[in-house]
Protein backbone atom coordinates (compact mmCIF):
# COMPACT_ATOMS: atom_id res chain seq x y z
CA UNK A 1 0.00 0.00 0.00
CA UNK A 2 1.35 2.99 -1.03
CA UNK A 3 -0.54 6.46 -0.21
CA UNK A 4 0.25 9.96 -1.41
CA UNK A 5 1.32 12.42 1.02
CA UNK A 6 0.44 15.32 -0.41
CA UNK A 7 -3.07 14.45 -1.08
CA UNK A 8 -3.93 12.07 1.48
CA UNK A 9 -5.50 9.56 -1.74
CA UNK A 10 -4.36 6.88 -2.66
CA UNK A 11 -1.59 6.38 -5.09
CA UNK A 12 -1.90 4.25 -8.44
CA UNK A 13 -3.16 0.69 -7.62
CA UNK A 14 -0.13 -1.23 -8.92
CA UNK A 15 2.16 0.59 -6.07
CA UNK A 16 -0.76 -0.79 -3.27
CA UNK A 17 -0.32 -4.55 -3.45
CA UNK A 18 -0.47 -5.68 0.14
CA UNK A 19 2.62 -7.51 1.36
CA UNK A 20 2.64 -11.14 2.51
CA UNK A 21 5.40 -11.07 5.57
CA UNK A 22 3.96 -14.00 7.38
CA UNK A 23 1.10 -16.73 8.58
CA UNK A 24 -0.23 -13.58 11.07
CA UNK A 25 -1.06 -11.40 8.65
CA UNK A 26 -1.75 -13.19 5.17
CA UNK A 27 -2.02 -16.68 4.12
CA UNK A 28 -2.79 -18.23 0.96
CA UNK A 29 -5.94 -20.05 0.09
CA UNK A 30 -5.41 -23.75 -1.22
CA UNK A 31 -8.60 -24.55 -2.16
CA UNK A 32 -8.35 -21.97 -5.31
CA UNK A 33 -5.55 -23.40 -7.13
CA UNK A 34 -4.66 -22.31 -10.88
CA UNK A 35 -5.86 -25.76 -11.77
CA UNK A 36 -9.46 -25.31 -11.63
CA UNK A 37 -8.55 -22.01 -13.84
CA UNK A 38 -9.03 -19.52 -10.76
CA UNK A 39 -6.27 -17.36 -9.01
CA UNK A 40 -4.95 -18.50 -6.11
CA UNK A 41 -6.02 -16.61 -2.80
CA UNK A 42 -4.25 -14.66 -0.38
CA UNK A 43 -5.89 -13.42 2.62
CA UNK A 44 -4.99 -10.78 4.31
CA UNK A 45 -6.03 -11.09 8.53
CA UNK A 46 -6.11 -9.29 11.57
CA UNK A 47 -3.70 -9.99 14.66
CA UNK A 48 -5.76 -7.75 16.93
CA UNK A 49 -8.93 -6.54 16.09
CA UNK A 50 -10.49 -3.14 17.95
CA UNK A 51 -13.96 -5.01 18.55
CA UNK A 52 -12.32 -8.96 19.07
CA UNK A 53 -15.13 -8.90 22.20
CA UNK A 54 -17.68 -8.49 19.54
CA UNK A 55 -16.62 -10.37 16.98
CA UNK A 56 -18.43 -13.44 16.18
CA UNK A 57 -18.04 -14.04 12.40
CA UNK A 58 -15.46 -13.31 9.59
CA UNK A 59 -16.38 -12.35 6.22
CA UNK A 60 -13.93 -11.39 3.46
CA UNK A 61 -13.50 -8.35 0.90
CA UNK A 62 -12.35 -8.35 -2.30
CA UNK A 63 -9.18 -6.00 -3.08
CA UNK A 64 -9.49 -5.52 -6.61
CA UNK A 65 -7.66 -2.54 -6.75
CA UNK A 66 -4.66 -4.05 -5.69
CA UNK A 67 -3.67 -7.36 -7.00
CA UNK A 68 -6.17 -10.59 -8.52
CA UNK A 69 -6.70 -12.57 -6.08
CA UNK A 70 -5.94 -10.73 -2.77
CA UNK A 71 -8.91 -10.15 -0.25
CA UNK A 72 -9.24 -9.07 3.81
CA UNK A 73 -10.56 -10.42 6.24
CA UNK A 74 -12.86 -7.99 8.17
CA UNK A 75 -14.03 -9.45 11.91
CA UNK A 76 -17.76 -8.52 11.90
CA UNK A 77 -20.84 -8.94 14.02
CA UNK A 78 -23.89 -10.34 12.77
CA UNK A 79 -27.34 -8.29 13.20
CA UNK A 80 -29.74 -9.83 10.79
CA UNK A 81 -29.63 -12.12 7.89
CA UNK A 82 -27.05 -11.37 5.36
CA UNK A 83 -26.17 -7.84 7.41
CA UNK A 84 -22.76 -7.42 9.59
CA UNK A 85 -22.08 -4.50 11.79
CA UNK A 86 -18.07 -4.21 11.23
CA UNK A 87 -15.35 -4.76 14.14
CA UNK A 88 -12.28 -4.52 12.98
CA UNK A 89 -10.33 -1.39 11.01
CA UNK A 90 -10.01 -2.37 7.34
CA UNK A 91 -6.11 -1.90 6.34
CA UNK A 92 -6.78 -2.43 2.43
CA UNK A 93 -10.36 -2.57 2.00
CA UNK A 94 -11.58 1.28 0.54
CA UNK A 95 -14.70 2.11 1.42
CA UNK A 96 -15.43 0.35 4.80
CA UNK A 97 -15.33 1.99 7.82
CA UNK A 98 -15.33 0.56 11.61
CA UNK A 99 -19.02 0.28 12.29
CA UNK A 100 -20.36 0.36 9.10
CA UNK A 101 -23.06 -1.91 8.44
CA UNK A 102 -22.10 -4.72 5.15
CA UNK A 103 -24.12 -7.11 3.16
CA UNK A 104 -22.66 -10.29 2.48
CA UNK A 105 -23.26 -13.37 0.09
CA UNK A 106 -23.87 -16.75 0.54
CA UNK A 107 -19.67 -16.91 -0.06
CA UNK A 108 -19.35 -15.11 2.81
CA UNK A 109 -18.05 -12.07 0.55
CA UNK A 110 -18.89 -8.20 0.84
CA UNK A 111 -21.38 -7.32 -1.52
CA UNK A 112 -22.10 -3.98 -0.43
CA UNK A 113 -22.26 -1.19 2.21
CA UNK A 114 -25.66 -1.23 3.96
CA UNK A 115 -25.04 1.54 6.23
CA UNK A 116 -22.60 3.95 6.90
CA UNK A 117 -21.57 4.30 10.62
CA UNK A 118 -19.87 8.02 10.20
CA UNK A 119 -16.49 6.71 11.77
CA UNK A 120 -13.14 7.77 9.08
CA UNK A 121 -9.92 5.19 8.92
CA UNK A 122 -6.77 6.86 8.83
CA UNK A 123 -4.10 4.80 7.04
CA UNK A 124 -0.34 4.87 7.36
CA UNK A 125 2.34 2.62 5.63
CA UNK A 126 5.64 3.04 6.75
CA UNK A 127 8.33 2.56 4.17
CA UNK A 128 11.27 2.90 5.90
CA UNK A 129 14.32 0.96 4.02
CA UNK A 130 16.16 0.02 7.72
CA UNK A 131 14.41 -1.92 10.12
CA UNK A 132 16.08 0.49 12.91
CA UNK A 133 13.85 3.50 11.07
CA UNK A 134 10.63 1.85 11.04
CA UNK A 135 10.76 0.76 14.39
CA UNK A 136 11.85 4.46 15.75
CA UNK A 137 8.87 6.00 13.79
CA UNK A 138 6.77 3.47 14.64
CA UNK A 139 7.00 3.92 18.20
CA UNK A 140 7.18 7.40 17.55
CA UNK A 141 3.67 7.23 16.14
CA UNK A 142 2.04 4.20 18.32
CA UNK A 143 3.20 7.21 21.13
CA UNK A 144 1.07 10.19 19.27
CA UNK A 145 -1.77 7.41 18.79
CA UNK A 146 -2.15 6.30 22.78
CA UNK A 147 -1.75 9.81 23.20
CA UNK A 148 -4.87 10.79 21.65
CA UNK A 149 -6.69 7.48 22.70
CA UNK A 150 -7.77 6.62 19.46
CA UNK A 151 -8.28 3.07 18.76
CA UNK A 152 -6.16 1.22 16.35
CA UNK A 153 -4.54 -1.83 14.81
CA UNK A 154 -1.33 -2.41 13.26
CA UNK A 155 -0.40 -5.10 10.73
CA UNK A 156 3.34 -6.42 10.82
CA UNK A 157 4.63 -3.57 12.26
CA UNK A 158 4.44 -1.58 9.11
CA UNK A 159 0.81 -0.66 8.54
CA UNK A 160 -1.57 0.82 11.02
CA UNK A 161 -5.14 1.95 10.63
CA UNK A 162 -6.92 4.57 13.05
CA UNK A 163 -10.16 5.06 13.79
CA UNK A 164 -11.59 8.44 13.64
CA UNK A 165 -15.61 8.39 15.16
CA UNK A 166 -17.47 11.20 14.68
CA UNK A 167 -16.26 14.08 16.14
CA UNK A 168 -12.61 12.63 17.15
CA UNK A 169 -9.57 14.93 16.94
CA UNK A 170 -6.63 13.54 15.45
CA UNK A 171 -5.01 17.19 14.26
CA UNK A 172 -1.83 16.22 16.55
CA UNK A 173 -1.29 12.98 14.75
CA UNK A 174 -1.97 14.66 11.52
CA UNK A 175 0.74 16.86 12.52
CA UNK A 176 3.18 13.85 13.20
CA UNK A 177 2.38 12.01 10.00
CA UNK A 178 2.69 14.98 7.68
CA UNK A 179 6.70 15.78 9.22
CA UNK A 180 7.32 11.79 8.53
CA UNK A 181 5.80 11.38 5.08
CA UNK A 182 7.44 14.88 4.39
CA UNK A 183 11.01 12.94 4.51
CA UNK A 184 9.58 10.48 2.71
CA UNK A 185 9.20 7.86 5.48
CA UNK A 186 5.58 7.00 4.99
CA UNK A 187 2.14 7.55 3.17
CA UNK A 188 -0.95 8.22 4.89
CA UNK A 189 -4.77 8.81 3.94
CA UNK A 190 -8.29 9.39 5.74
CA UNK A 191 -10.94 7.71 4.41
CA UNK A 192 -14.84 8.03 5.71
Amino acid sequence: MRLDPTTTRTAPAADRIPPCAGADGCRRIRGSEPDYGRHPITLITHEDPIGKDLIDHRVQADLPDRKDGWREQLGVRRLAGDTFEVACLPFFTQGICHRDVVAVDDDQLVTSVVHKSGHRTLRVALVMKYEVDREKAREMIQAKVSETGLPHEWLHGTYLAVDLPPGSNADSLVHLLTSLAQSGNLFWEIES
